[in-house]
């Protein structure tokens, strides 16, 4: 088979969360240059209105202003694409938040204001619900769509958080997405009866405006390279070939897996 055919995209409604801007932008943005009609659902309008006037450059894009944990608003933007469309076919399951830092600080001195027992309720709760309850409901809104279209893909973004424990990063953050392998493999059994492909993407540490963009700063990029066996950070292209991969004819015998694209993070230091 050829290479345009396994990854032909071309006409699938597509719909990502959390997508003006990151790796959620990026899955957009391949979706779109490869021929996918893409809605793109975001919190921030500003930065929505950007992503939206730049892609549609590229192809069939809209966007959609969305609080993901907004349930009832959630339903209805699926619901209205689906009808605009007239199918769904592919969902990035991607909004989601840090939690930011760790117990330690980059010297590996303890960090009082973000040990466990200190987490406030409220950013346990809002940690939680964006990361992982979100994630279920948006699995939710999409399944009725895609069981009406004979099938389609749902990608989560998991994290190398799902497989090992940081210190760096929030213990808020490790817990909401830990659950998330264990909720693709469960949707993914129940789901493959209808044709509904569930996966995830594990990425380690990217540069995007996670976090209030602090990953960007060059003294934050040279630890977590120092830290990488690629010595160096993902860039949101990164993510592309895997978007485009599970989205596509070319993972047709995949389901309930996450695919880790970490740099060999988890694998740990080199030299």
């Amino acid at each position: 088979m050829k290479a345009a055919d396994l990854f032909n995209v071309s006409g699938k409604t597509t719909i990502v969360t959390g997508g003006a801007s990151g790796i959620g932008y990026a899955c957009a943005e391949v979706m779109a240059e490869n021929g996918a009609r893409v809605t793109l659902m975001d919190v921030d309008p500003a930065a929505l209105d950007r992503a939206v006037g730049t892609l549609k450059a590229k192809g069939d894009v809209r966007g959609v202003v969305l609080d993901v944990t907004d349930r009832p608003a959630l339903r209805q933007a699926f619901t209205d694409t689906a009808g605009h469309y007239g199918r769904l076919d592919v969902v990035f399951a991607n909004a989601g938040i840090s939690g930011g830092p760790g117990f330690l600080k980059f010297d590996r001195s303890r960090n009082e204001e973000r040990a466990i027992e200190n987490m406030p309720d409220e950013h346990v709760d809002r940690i939680v619900g964006l990361n992982y309850v979100s994630i279920f409901a948006t699995i939710q809104a999409a399944v009725p769509h895609m069981k009406a279209s004979g099938g389609g893909r749902i990608i989560v973004t998991g994290s190398i958080s799902t497989v090992m424990p940081e210190v760096f990063v929030a213990s808020t953050y490790v817990m909401s997405k830990a659950g998330l392998p264990q909720l693709v493999r469960q949707a993914a059994i129940e789901l493959v009866k209808y044709n509904i492909l569930v996966n995830a993407m594990g990425p380690g540490p990217f540069v995007t405006n996670i976090g209030g963009g602090r990953l960007k700063e060059p003294d934050n990029q040279a630890f977590f390279a120092k830290n990488s066996p690629m010595h160096r950070m993902g860039q949101t292209d990164d993510i592309q070939g895997l978007a485009l991969f599970l989205a596509s004819p070319a993972s047709a015998y995949i389901t309930g897996q996450q695919v880790m694209i970490d740099g060999g993070v988890t694998l740990g230091v080199a030299d």
